[in-house]
């Protein structure tokens, strides 16, 4: 199976489990699984999900363990997409070329749909059935780390101050370690939490998902400048309206493509090799060429 085909045959799964697990489990709040499902079903291309999957095939653990993992780890996307939308945040009306979560669903269901999807993942890792439970406690140790205060939510804060003044390129390098790269350092991380041969290789997926974390941001703000508003599903130029601090404020758009390739090569390199390194290589460039 090639890159693609192995790609989509992944996000069908990781589609079908989703569905599941966004049923109405209680019939007092079905507008709130509604609304948790609304931004988690909305499409996208599963990438975080498909890094789990592919770490657990890397590091000896199987498809099986990593699912629910994988399905975590949308939830914690779609939830920060939920709060970044809302008027206190980005204020964004528009999410993938829909109407956002709470021009739908109002600000305060929109608000508890994030709370409730952030908890059911960790609700998901820590009962994983197809873990040791010490591999499951690793796991949500693993995500509440790189998601919380001093992962993703901390790069939130400090993106949110980049919005009063024009950070320093260091400042913007620390933003976005973690505001973006952290989830995607997350799901390879989760992958490797499958086995305790997996384990091993936490460093080397740690080193990867930094990487190309990092170059999936630069390239997102050469998309800002250069993209099509339709593929993209936001307005072009967005980032310079908002004031926002970019990797473009401190390099040419050349030189931006240089830095994000040279990411890219570096978290190759910590792949080795195998028919699962080269699919995880493949993906890395795919994210770099990328047109949305």
């Amino acid at each position: 199976m090639n890159f693609k085909d192995l790609m989509l045959s992944d996000l069908e799964l990781v589609e079908k489990e989703l569905v599941k697990y966004l049923e109405t489990k209680d019939v007092m709040f079905p507008k709130l699984f509604e609304s948790m499902s609304y931004t988690t079903m909305a499409g996208g291309k599963r990438i975080r999900a498909f890094l789990v999957l592919m770490f657990a095939r890397l590091s000896g653990g199987s498809v099986k363990a990593a699912l629910p993992y994988a399905c975590a780890l949308e939830m914690v996307h779609a939830y920060s997409l939920i709060h970044d939308d809302l008027p206190c945040m980005d204020d964004d009306d528009m999410r993938r070329g829909k109407p956002s979560n709470h021009i739908v669903y109002g600000e305060a269901l929109g608000l508890l749909a994030g709370d409730a999807l952030l908890t059911y993942a960790f609700e998901i890792c820590a009962t994983n059935p197809n873990v040791d439970p010490s591999l499951a406690a690793k796991a949500v140790g693993t995500l509440a780390s790189l998601a919380g205060a001093c992962g993703m939510v901390g790069g939130q804060v400090l993106d949110l101050e980049g919005e009063k003044r024009k950070l320093s390129r260091e400042e913007l390098h620390h933003v976005h370690e973690l505001k973006t790269a952290a989830l995607i350092r997350a799901a390879a991380s989760l992958g490797c939490c499958t086995t305790f041969e997996g384990l091993k290789y936490l460093d080397r997926a740690n080193k990867y998902g930094q990487n190309i974390g990092l170059a999936f941001q630069v390239v997102d703000d050469i998309l800002d400048v250069t993209g099509d508003e339709q593929s993209l599903g936001k307005p072009i130029g967005s980032d310079a309206e908002n004031n926002k601090t970019t990797y473009l404020d401190f390099m040419s758009l050349d030189d931006a493509k240089v830095y994000a390739r040279e990411l890219t090569d570096e978290a190759c390199s910590e792949l080795g090799e195998g028919e699962n390194a080269d699919v995880l290589r493949r993906l890395a460039y795919y994210l770099l060429e990328r047109k949305n």
